[in-house]
């Protein structure tokens, strides 16, 4: 699994699990109330029914009175219809209170899952998100519509139906009455093979969901690799899997169901065969047998239901860790998201930023691993361009990720116009640190909406930023420009165009920092010399950490930083690098051209 699992053997039971939904039902807890006692209301109008029917029998058709015959008949009418009227308008009232839970929960499991830091994300597979906000809420909506509100009404209704079996014939009453303890000792048993059985069953759907949903976003990769067949074969084993475990619970849910069906059954069987005896003798009257049999037939629903309702329990307490299983990851404070200005701070114009002594290692990271970073020490003068150099693993999108807050740096500090990023809310820093990734993400939606994505500008400020990134070309090529809509992670568009429109995001925004890791990696030679005076311009009005890999992106920066193993080795101009530090010269220098075959003979 993707996902580190929590001991479950700590005594977590169906009843504590599903408790952590109350403050989800309480604002319908009424209207859940009202449903409850009229599904209860209706319970108790079936069981009426076969007291008309022994009074119809043993009073007007013994007596041969057909007019009260008949009005016997319109009571047990009215009662079918009461009966129905009340289920229908108890659906009718329960519509609100399960459409309203679920939009709670799902809005609550949104936006904790926007508010969790980036390393929390590292631990959990998308699929594993999507299926605790999709699948697991529709089984906790449907334990609401039914176990919730059924259960206590068969309790009751069982509970009726025995005192009015004991009180219209007490042997014949313990006869059927006599299956119920085996019943509660099965239920019991059953109840942790059960739990156990659909929590591996709805985590290997979560695993499912991640394993569909890679191949849908990742679909470029697998079609120009040929690795559909891998991804098929994978998805089938998880099918299996799934399929297995399905199969394990249903095996499960059988034997007990099986059990709820029989034994009453037998029961009842005994109970008619001794009633009929009874009659035949005259010590029982008709009347009073079918009213006993019509009360028996009325309580099994109940019975026979209460086997499904308890696995529905069972269900919705593995939905209900999951879903709990996210809320409980600690999130950042919506405090800490807020923008709160600090009038001691110099907002107008280019931040400096300095970082001093900073160190970072990641947390799944072994202990004979080395820090991502160690001992980095940097100051970005307001206005100033650094560029970031290094091989591959050097730390160089750890420390990019540092200067926004993903990550929380394990020693130094980070300073921005003096004050301590540590000490700034996530709102006012990020309100003056812009960052793209060299892996663009885009949203479905227009080209605008990517662009602006929340910032306050109007069209002449869209239009700049695009100009600023070499874009306004090729959306005004879309069918409806900037109004274009594109589809999920921009797939309508090239790489290059995608890197422009995540540039332009930034660049809307007048930010007063802004960290670039390798911005221009999805950009071909010419598009990059396109952009290269257009980017000069725009980092020339604000400060600026940019990640390079190509000479040309080094060349912007008035600085170039050099990390190796983590730290910085050399820090200085591109061309003072060039000229004095060998594995600088190394990793800027442009590989030869190959010889054909043609010059070398």
């Amino acid at each position: 699994m993707t996902r580190l699992r929590q001991d479950r053997g700590g005594g977590t039971s169906t009843f504590r699990s599903l408790r952590r939904m109350q403050p989800y039902l309480l604002p319908y807890r009424w209207s859940l109330r009202v449903a409850t006692a009229l599904a209860a209301l209706a319970s108790l109008l079936a069981l009426a029914m076969p007291q008309v029917l022994r009074w119809i029998v043993d009073g007007p058709v013994a007596h041969h009175q057909p007019g009260e015959v008949t009005l016997g008949g319109l009571a047990l009418l009215l009662l079918g219809a009461g009966e129905a009227s009340i289920f229908g308008v108890r659906r009718w009232l329960m519509a609100s209170p399960l459409s309203g839970i679920e939009a709670h929960m799902r809005a609550d499991l949104h936006g904790h899952v926007q508010r969790l830091p980036i390393e929390v994300h590292g631990r959990w597979a998308g699929g594993q998100l999507l299926s605790r906000g999709t699948t697991d809420l529709q089984v906790l909506q449907q334990f609401v519509a039914g176990p919730f509100t059924f259960l206590p009404v068969f309790a009751a209704t069982l509970t009726v139906g025995a005192v009015i079996l004991l009180a219209e014939q007490w042997l014949l009453a313990l006869i059927v009455l006599a299956p119920i303890p085996v019943l509660i000792l099965r239920a019991y048993r059953f109840e942790s093979r059960y739990r156990d059985a659909t929590r591996r069953a709805q985590d290997l759907a979560g695993d499912l969901t991640t394993v569909i949903l890679e191949s849908v976003t990742g679909i470029r990769v697998v079609k120009g690799f040929r690795s559909s067949g891998e991804r098929y074969a994978r998805l089938r084993g998880r099918i299996q899997r799934l399929r297995e475990a399905e199969m394990h619970k249903a095996g499960l849910l059988g034997g007990i169901s099986a059990l709820v069906t029989t034994l009453p059954g037998l029961a009842t069987a005994c109970a008619l065969v001794l009633g009929a005896v009874e009659d035949e003798r005259g010590r029982l009257s008709t009347g009073t047998l079918l009213a006993f049999l019509g009360t028996v037939a009325a309580l099994g629903p109940s019975v026979s239901a209460t086997g499904a309702m308890l696995a529905g329990c069972h269900d919705a307490a593995a939905a209900a860790d999951r879903f709990f299983e996210v809320l409980d990851e600690t999130a950042v404070p919506e405090d800490e998201l807020r923008a709160g200005p600090r009038p001691e701070a110099d907002r107008r114009g280019p931040a400096e930023l300095i970082l001093e002594g900073v160190g970072f290692r990641y947390r799944d990271a072994g202990p004979e691993d080395p820090p991502a970073l160690r001992e980095v020490s940097l100051r970005i003068r307001p206005g100033e361009t650094l560029a970031v150099v290094g091989a591959t693993g050097s730390g160089k999108s750890t420390l990019a990720s540092l200067i926004p807050r993903l990550y929380e740096p394990g020693e130094g500090r980070i300073m921005l116009d003096g004050f301590d990023i540590a000490d700034l809310s996530l709102g006012e820093l990020r309100s003056q640190v812009s960052v793209a990734f060299d892996q663009p993400v885009l949203f479905s939606g227009t080209i605008a909406q990517n662009v602006l994505l929340g910032a306050e500008t109007d069209a002449a400020g869209l239009d700049q930023a695009l100009r600023a990134v070499q874009a306004d070309e090729f959306v005004r090529s879309l069918p409806d420009g900037a109004s274009t809509v594109v589809g999920e992670n921009g797939m309508s568009l090239s790489g290059g165009q995608r890197q422009r429109v995540a540039l332009a995001r930034i660049m809307v925004r007048r930010p007063r920092l802004v960290v670039l890791d390798d911005p221009l990696s999805a950009l071909d030679v010419e598009t990059e010399a396109q952009i290269h005076d257009a980017l000069r311009e725009v980092l020339a009005a604000t400060t600026a950490l940019v990640i390079a890999h190509r000479p040309a992106t080094a060349e912007l920066a008035d600085r170039v930083a050099l990390l190796a193993g983590g730290r910085v080795i050399a820090v200085g101009t591109h061309v003072e690098l060039l000229a004095s530090v060998p594995e600088y010269a190394q990793l800027m220098t442009p590989l030869a051209p190959t010889v054909s075959r043609e010059e070398e003979r």
